[in-house]
């Protein structure tokens, strides 16, 4: 026990990124927060950025901000998230609606756009909305759906997406990341295989941005989809982004078309006519509100650099895994061992762990529960420690009474 303490110290001393997690908000009560890969911390900053915009932005310029500012923050913070996250150029990421929106607009305008094909492949345990998006979408574009039945650790292979794709596969959509063993599908080698069949590749990566680099441009990506309140610390409910190539965006047409996706947002038009480049992606008012919190993670993550977060979350994972092994006899480890295929968090199983989840929160440990028996330890490489995490791993051997 010692020797893991006096590690997980070792540890910390040695990271560069260290410093940066007494840039987040205390959080009172909480002896080791474990779930930044549901809702991430927020940075204190915020809480003067969020003020500053109710006296100023809002408060003072009122309207006007929507000439001054507002019309264009879609497409400026999700160009930014984009150059500092996903490895992709300018004018082809905005933010807007939940992931589930931007998720069935991107899918079915995808869809659309191979319309003389009739299936759409999707992984058969993949996140409940991406399956539920694309059973809608295959509904209403007359199509089927062809599962892919993945390993449940290591998840989907490129050799299984072979199998699946065909002359009839019109838009494959995955998860980047796994959300339950945190597997990291390999995202170049998949899309590659899915355009020789002539389809177009859509991918979520809800649980990539801000931790495991993403390189869309060059892996030659057609589209993707992300959350902003894990990794990216945007706060419940705020926006998703979503990824158009270039090369696609005129061919596509989104099937939620309002008034702020037309071609002229002002001229009240009778009929729709879509904008011109990733403006046509919108439709309802931008959540400008939302949007706030997102730009005071993307200066920490520009500071710190992904590539930085990404060595920081791999040492996390790998002291997580390597304690468990040691002190959690009977627990099965759910993610792979491999540290270059794992994201940024660790599922552990074992028959207790709804009961033990609970038992934790109460204790002021808060990692999460995935049925239907896995413990899943969110490790936020910005605002978690390697003792933090180790407490979280002794509070688990504590509750199973180990």
């Amino acid at each position: 026990m010692s020797d893991l303490r006096e590690r997980a110290a070792e540890l910390d001393a040695a990271d560069p990124l260290h410093a940066h997690v007494d840039r987040f908000v205390p959080a009172a009560g909480v002896r080791a927060y474990l779930d930044g890969n549901s809702l991430g911390r927020p940075l204190s900053s915020t809480v003067d950025r969020l003020g500053d915009f109710v006296r100023d932005d809002w408060g003072t310029r009122l309207i006007r901000s929507w000439d001054e500012g507002w019309m264009e923050r879609p497409f400026e913070l999700g160009d930014r998230i984009a150059r500092l996250t996903l490895g992709a150029a300018a004018g082809q990421t905005l933010v807007a609606d939940s992931t589930t929106v931007l998720l069935y607009k991107l899918l079915d305008a995808a869809a659309g756009a191979r319309a003389d094909r009739h299936e759409i492949a999707i992984e058969s345990t993949n996140f409940p909305t991406d399956r539920f998006i694309a059973h809608a979408v295959a509904e209403r574009r007359g199509m089927t759906l062809r599962w892919i039945d993945a390993d449940p650790v290591t998840g989907v292979s490129p050799e299984q997406v072979d199998r699946a794709v065909g002359e009839q596969t019109a838009v494959v959509l995955l998860n980047h990341v796994d959300y339950r063993s945190g597997s990291i599908a390999d995202l170049t080698a998949i899309t590659a295989r899915v355009h020789t069949s002539g389809a177009l590749m859509l991918w979520d990566l809800c649980h990539s941005a801000g931790v495991v680099p993403v390189d869309l441009d060059a892996a030659d990506v057609d589209l993707a989809v992300g959350c902003t309140y894990k990794y990216l610390n945007g706060g419940p409910g705020s926006p998703a982004f979503g990824y158009v190539a270039a090369r696609h965006q005129e061919n596509l047409r989104q099937p939620i078309e309002g008034w702020m996706g037309a071609g002229n947002v002002f001229a009240m038009a009778r009929e729709y006519t879509p904008a011109a480049g990733m403006r046509r992606f919108l439709s309802g008012t931008p959540p400008i509100l939302g949007m706030l919190a997102i730009d005071d993670m993307l200066d920490l993550i520009e500071e710190a650099g992904v590539d930085a977060i990404r060595a920081k979350s791999i040492s996390l994972t790998s002291f997580v895994v390597s304690a468990a092994d040691e002190l959690l006899p009977g627990v099965r480890l759910l993610s792979p061992r491999d540290a270059a295929l794992r994201g940024g968090h660790v599922t552990l199983g074992h028959p207790d762990f709804e009961s033990v989840v609970r038992t934790l929160w109460g204790e002021g440990i808060i990692p999460d529960f995935r049925y239907p028996d896995g413990l899943r330890l969110g490790l936020s490489p910005l605002s978690t420690t390697h003792a933090e995490a180790l407490e979280g791993v002794l509070a688990i051997r504590d509750a199973l009474g180990a």
